[in-house]
């Protein structure tokens, strides 16, 4: 029974193999391909300016046989980068430093209470954070934060409301957080002891033996937490459609502090506020090629923590 067993299950097992990956090859295929008429349209200038793009959205659902394509979809872009990048930079501090803290610093009763509330929050719904985030984040920049004055500068170009890309950042790295924190920890105490325990036998004090020995080790794990959560970010949909604006809007840099208080629209956002149309067939490729890029940067960004990873082997720290 048993070498029947052990004849059957490396089959089974790799035709399982097998069918996910064809699942995940056909889910590709049929994104790439409704998307193309978009792509084709325009060529690079999708990613590209000119013209408004709130109309050339409503120009492509209204259109008709010839369908219109016609998007420069760079604002949609840049809000992503900006909600997402921002995110990640922001969550990468918070979780190093809370790592540190969890693995080096904290009594044993405080880890064991801090280690499953930091999962636990790594599974909460993205819309409990929305609502968190439209109900209370969001009225408070608006009534706290953003002056008369402010809005009245920037009236006849953009409406503040609070909702924005502050609150959006904020509250994408509250929910990606609790990812970096649990592989950071997880990193940390991998490193052998020995290494540690050299650097405090010839008087280094525990902060600095965990920012040049354990941090150094760990990097690899950084990399791969931050590339995770960056992933995560750049398809986080729902929480960013309730907090981000939901207007096509590239906020300025020049503009000073209003910049941050200025509204976006990411790219999962978009393809949640137009899915009432994607039966409308330029509309609708037009969202496919929004999820396509998004699919597209993830394939990328874990490409690049492998890289990063062998590139590090190279000088001795293991990922």
């Amino acid at each position: 029974m048993n070498a029947w067993s052990d004849r059957r299950v490396g089959p089974v097992l790799g035709a399982a193999g097998v069918l996910v990956l064809l699942i995940i090859a056909g889910m590709a295929v049929y994104v790439l391909r409704t998307a193309w008429p978009s792509f084709s349209e325009n060529g690079l200038s999708w990613f590209g300016t000119g013209g408004n793009a709130n109309t050339q959205l409503d120009g492509i659902f209204s259109s008709k046989h010839p369908f219109e394509y016609t998007l420069r979809a760079w604002p949609l872009l840049y809000g992503t980068a900006l909600a997402a990048g921002g995110a990640v930079l922001l969550g990468l501090v918070v979780s190093t430093l809370a790592a540190v803290y969890i693995v080096e610093f904290a009594p044993p009763p405080m880890t064991r209470l801090l280690e499953p509330v930091v999962r636990l929050l790594a599974g909460v719904p993205s819309v409990i954070y929305g609502l968190i985030g439209i109900l209370v984040l969001v009225p408070f920049v608006n009534n706290h934060l953003i002056s008369l004055e402010r809005k009245e500068s920037v009236f006849y170009v953009i409406q503040l409301t609070g909702q924005s890309l502050l609150v959006a950042t904020v509250l994408l790295t509250i929910m990606i957080v609790p990812i970096m924190i649990a592989i950071a920890v997880d990193a940390l105490r991998s490193v052998p002891g020995s290494w540690t325990e050299g650097a405090l036998a010839l008087g280094a004090n525990r902060m600095r033996v965990m920012w040049t020995i354990a941090l150094r080790a760990a990097r690899p794990a950084l990399v791969a937490g931050a590339v995770l959560a960056l992933a995560r970010a750049l398809g986080e949909a729902i929480m960013l459609a309730m907090v981000s604006g939901g207007v096509i809007f590239s906020p300025n840099p020049i503009d000073g502090p209003t910049f941050v208080f200025e509204p976006v629209l990411p790219l999962a956002a978009a393809i949640v506020q137009g899915a009432e149309g994607i039966t409308v067939k330029p509309y609708g490729a037009t969202l496919f090629a929004f999820a396509a890029v998004i699919m597209v940067s993830s394939v990328f960004l874990s490409l690049t923590g492998w890289a990063v990873r062998r590139r590090l082997r190279r000088f001795g720290v293991q990922a």
